[in-house]
């Protein structure tokens, strides 16, 4: 932790860096921090508990403005960093990338490609509860699962955290706030709230790190997030997507390979 503390200092010091973006302890749980002074940087933790995706503060102009930022990233920020280089939605260059290792190690990524190698040998942290609901939803036959998800989705109010949480769910102007044509029906009802989720989810084809943090902002605590997460698997199957890498080109959904396979099409 005082490693942690005394690079962010060291940032803020040199001029360096304008800002840091970490984690500070909450009042039951880590929150995201952002410090401009290295007399603050006492309050900065970073431990198991820290898994929100402080990525998604990286794309909020009005709070970075044109100033070079640090982050603390945790396993799936990482990931997301990695994406929104892709997408050229941030640049690395006005960015010191930090994260702790298992050993308790502050490290600075300098590539991309040390990210990428970062993340192929650190742990994937783990998440048993989801591990759980996955198996059981595997097992289910094409129409339970169905019935599963009308279930879960008939209860969103559309309160649209899970969108909030997202760090690439950065458009100006979401599906949902178009009205010409209507593409997705504003008030919540099954059919619409399921119109949402499922846009949502193919949005995020090719592009979500699978980091849990729309399924965390839920305030009704529906398992959004697998539906995510199920995509990232189709995709990694199918599509030979790794989403460990920065890569190039658009996103799975928006380019097409004459050796693509076509099975699925029935």
């Amino acid at each position: 932790m005082e490693e942690l503390r005394k690079k962010a200092a060291e940032l803020l010091q040199s001029g360096e860096v304008q800002m840091v973006i970490g984690y500070e302890e909450g009042t039951r749980h880590p929150r995201p921090c952002f410090i401009s002074s290295a007399d603050d940087t006492a309050k900065l933790i970073y431990d198991d508990r820290c898994t929100g995706n402080l990525a998604v503060y990286l794309t909020h102009k009005e709070l970075i403005g044109g100033q070079k930022i640090a982050i603390t990233a945790s396993y799936f920020a990482l990931r997301s960093i990695l994406r929104l280089l892709t997408e050229h939605q941030i640049q690395l260059d006005k960015l010191v990338v930090l994260t702790v290792s298992a050993e308790r190690e502050v490290i600075q990524f300098a590539t991309t490609d040390d990210i990428t190698a970062y993340l192929q040998t650190a742990p994937v942290p783990a998440r048993e509860d989801d591990k759980a609901l996955i198996e059981k939803l595997n097992a289910m036959s094409r129409e339970e699962r169905w019935e599963f998800w009308s279930a879960e989705l008939s209860k969103c109010f559309k309160c649209y955290a899970c969108r909030a949480a997202c760090p690439m769910c950065y458009c100006t102007k979401c599906i949902v706030e178009e009205n010409r044509p209507q593409w997705i029906q504003p008030w919540a009802s099954t059919l619409a709230n399921i119109e949402w989720h499922i846009n949502r989810a193919m949005h995020m084809t090719g592009r979500c790190a699978d980091c849990g943090a729309c399924g965390a902002a839920c305030p009704l605590g529906l398992p959004i997030h697998l539906l995510s997460h199920q995509i990232v698997q189709e995709v990694t199957d199918n599509f030979a997507l790794d989403v460990n890498q920065a890569v190039s080109g658009d996103n799975a959904l928006s380019t097409f390979k004459p050796e693509d396979k076509e099975n699925f099409i029935r």
